[in-house]
């Protein structure tokens, strides 16, 4: 703390200052990770409610597409790191966004895709509830995903270090996000 105060006072940047700028970071990390708690926190009640109707429902699923889609944004993710990476050029960096938001915009088309799959069956009376919360919880997340997406191709840009570490940062949650629905949706 006095380090930080002798730092301000004589004008130079001390850690103290770095420290401070990461709250706006953390602000939306935070709310990201409480609302989608507060999601799956009432799928998983509702699926004790109703187990049977959930396992049916789960049936219709594709297990396997959303697999794949797990690993294309599992990559994404890796490109995030390697931008994010310290010491990496601005080529690298650029490249890397550019390539997370890439795989991003194609996990949102394979999970379209998967969902064409699956609308058919959200209207049947005993799978309502499911495909009301699988979609609330996965669109959301869908949307996400585009807009942080839109996000990286901005800040690809002009890749600022602090602009780099707060899309990769949420993208990173994002990513988290889907691992912990992964296995709660499609495999439990």
């Amino acid at each position: 703390m006095q380090r930080a105060m002798a730092a301000g006072a004589t004008g130079e940047m001390g850690s103290g200052e770095e420290e401070e700028d990461t709250l706006l970071l953390w602000i939306p990390v935070w709310s990201e990770l409480a609302a989608f708690g507060i999601l799956i926190g009432a799928f998983l009640v509702a699926s004790v409610i109703a187990p049977g109707d959930f396992a049916v429902a789960r049936l219709h699923l594709k297990p396997g597409i959303a697999a794949i889609n797990t690993l294309v944004l599992l990559t994404s993710g890796w490109q995030a790191a390697v931008a994010a990476g310290k010491g990496a050029r601005l080529a690298t960096r650029r490249r890397a966004l550019v390539l997370a938001a890439l795989l991003g915009f194609a996990f949102v088309a394979i999970k379209l895709y998967e969902y064409g799959t699956e609308i058919r069956f959200a209207g049947e009376a005993e799978f309502r509830s499911f495909f009301e919360l699988y979609f609330i919880l996965t669109g959301f997340h869908l949307v996400h995903v585009a807009f942080v997406g839109i996000v990286l191709i901005l800040v690809a840009w002009r890749p600022r270090p602090a602009n780099v570490e707060l899309v990769t940062t949420l993208w990173h949650v994002i990513d988290l996000v889907w691992i912990v629905m992964f296995p709660i949706l499609y495999l439990v």
